[in-house]
């Protein structure tokens, strides 16, 4: 599989073995993949085994198109609408290059300042914009697509058209109604996937199909994972091992886990990362509090905690195995700095060994370390990663008794906003 937990600094924490883990691990794989699903939000669970070829061409031939005539392509989504892309794009881009269509987001805050500078930047580029939402009407993507639209008619006139693709709802939604009275390109959210598990739809296929990354090959790499993971045993499934083991720690006390990693591209698969467990378990009073670190530069922030403060909790670190460049340290001859002991050594030696000491420092420090080896950067591993993250995730919730596909919580902060704002019908709320 090339993607492997590795549990030596954790196995003295827990027991795997534990009375009813894996019959418990067995009865939700078995309901995962029975015919009469648990939920009506598993859509994303098959879906690398039903690649639907005429879907990946038209997103091919409008990320084609959008390559033609754009500069910049505005993604115009929040939470698991844009987080996925950016992960991804983040993920495979290679540090300050400016190749081919630049991505950028809109309507995942509500921040004027932010859209002003966007909308500045965008007044001598050519662009288009891809609107992501499933009803249209979420606040915040939903007032960037009126702004950004509006300049879209203003800058092309009636072929601004051919510049706006919706992806959203296959029915409903004023988004669709728009997309289909218009006609713009408009590509599905389907009806069972929810956001945060929706980056291997046209929700992340086709900004990364812009970007000239093989979508197909991100395909492959979840269906590995997929045929991987058809065992339920957890000595032989590496994802329901992170999640068995996710769940002990949690059983013994610990609150916190902390997504950690060593190089500056997995920074935002991070933040993918939270919102997907962090809405899909944070639920019920229970769950995981998810953060990230991002060491070794948090090692001088962070650090210090993580070694020394209230022992509540682990971190899962996420090893990428193979790198495509790298830089040697030369020998100088006054070694004034000190570094000559490091003379003939990559940098990514030397960060590997950072990883290893600050595990081995950690875990004597009472701080579980969990393991992930990404085998490197590449599309097929980046839909690895997705889908294990995602199987991990719904397994982590069915073994602490919560739905992952709900996220009632977030409806509390929406209602309070609109009764603020005056919107018709929440005048009552607070």
């Amino acid at each position: 599989m090339k993607m492997k937990v590795n549990i030596k600094h954790v196995k003295d924490f827990v027991n795997l073995k534990e009375h009813g883990l894996q019959d418990k691990i067995t009865k939700i794989h078995n309901m995962l993949h029975s015919d009469i699903k648990p939920s009506d939000f598993l859509g994303w669970f098959d879906l690398p085994n039903q690649t639907n070829m005429e879907e990946i061409n038209a997103i091919m031939k409008v990320a084609d198109r959008i390559k033609n005539n754009s500069q910049v392509l505005v993604v115009i989504g929040i939470g698991g609408s844009y987080a996925g892309s950016k992960a991804g794009i983040e993920f495979l881009d290679k540090p300050f290059e400016k190749n081919g269509v630049e991505i950028l987001y809109a309507g995942h805050n509500i921040s004027g300042r932010y859209l002003k500078y966007l909308i500045d930047y965008l007044s001598d580029k050519d662009f288009s914009v891809n609107v992501i939402s499933k009803s249209g009407t979420t606040t915040e993507p939903a007032i960037a697509f009126r702004i950004l639209k509006k300049i879209l008619v203003e800058k092309y006139g009636k072929n601004h058209k051919e510049r706006i693709i919706a992806t959203t709802d296959a029915k409903r939604g004023s988004l669709y109604t728009l997309a289909k009275n218009e006609g713009y390109d408009m590509f599905v959210i389907p009806d069972d996937v929810g956001g945060r598990f929706s980056v291997l739809t046209p929700v992340g296929l086709l900004p990364f199909a812009v970007k000239g990354y093989n979508i197909l090959d991100m395909i492959e790499g979840a269906r590995e994972i997929y045929n991987n993971s058809l065992n339920p045993d957890i000595t032989k499934n590496d994802v329901y091992l992170y999640a068995a083991i996710r769940y002990l720690l949690y059983k013994s006390g610990k609150k916190i886990e902390m997504l950690v990693n060593y190089d500056p591209n997995l920074i935002f698969i991070a933040e993918w990362w939270k919102q997907l467990f962090g809405e899909s378990e944070g639920k019920d009073l229970k769950g995981l509090f998810v953060a990230s670190a991002n060491f070794t530069t948090d090692l001088h922030s962070l650090g210090q905690y993580i070694q020394d403060g209230e022992r509540h909790l682990f971190e899962t670190v996420l090893k990428i195995n193979k790198i495509d460049e790298d830089v040697i340290i030369e020998k100088e001859e006054n070694d004034l700095d000190d570094l000559n002991y490091l003379a003939g050594k990559s940098l990514k030696y030397v960060n590997d060994k950072a990883l290893e000491g600050t595990m081995l420092a950690h875990v004597s420090g009472n701080v579980p370390n969990i393991l992930i080896e990404l085998e490197d950067i590449s599309e097929k591993t980046f839909g690895k990663m997705i889908y294990f993250f995602e199987l991990a995730c719904a397994m982590s919730a069915y073994l602490i008794d919560v739905d992952p596909f709900n996220q009632p919580g977030v409806e509390t902060y929406k209602k309070n906003m609109f009764a603020l704002l005056g919107k018709k019908g929440y005048e009552n709320i607070l």
